[in-house]
């Protein structure tokens, strides 16, 4: 009983692994480049949620000190936040330039059939 009323009361972490879990299975098992970078923006969007679940404190304020003010909230997960969705947008990004092209050079995006006809003389 004790095991569930743990997982209750941190079910925002149990959220996160399952999301981290489903985008790392979506680009080990799929041969698709475009859903290699579905599954790899999906376990960036755990990171986020990973970063900004403790950033917040029930009754904290802005951190700007006042005398009426005692507990204050972390900003600093927030702002590492933006930042990562910037380097997530960028990798995305590239990423689907770098499938454009690899269609391009081999008229496939599927792993299999880029690999096969890497290897063919």
């Amino acid at each position: 009983m004790d095991f569930f009323r743990t997982v209750a009361d941190h079910y925002n972490y149990v959220i996160t692994i399952f999301v981290m879990v489903a985008g790392l299975y979506i680009v080990t098992s799929r041969g698709n480049l475009i859903k290699k970078l579905v599954g790899l923006a999906i376990f960036q969007t755990s990171v986020y949620l990973l970063y900004i679940e403790p950033g917040k404190i029930l009754g904290g304020t802005a951190p700007i000190l006042h005398p009426d003010f005692t507990v204050y909230s972390n900003p600093l997960p927030h702002v590492l936040i933006l930042t990562a969705i910037v380097v997530g947008v960028a990798t995305l990004a590239l990423g689907l330039a770098l499938v454009v092209r690899i269609n391009e050079a081999f008229g496939s995006i599927e792993e299999e059939e880029i690999i096969e006809k890497d290897r063919a003389p």
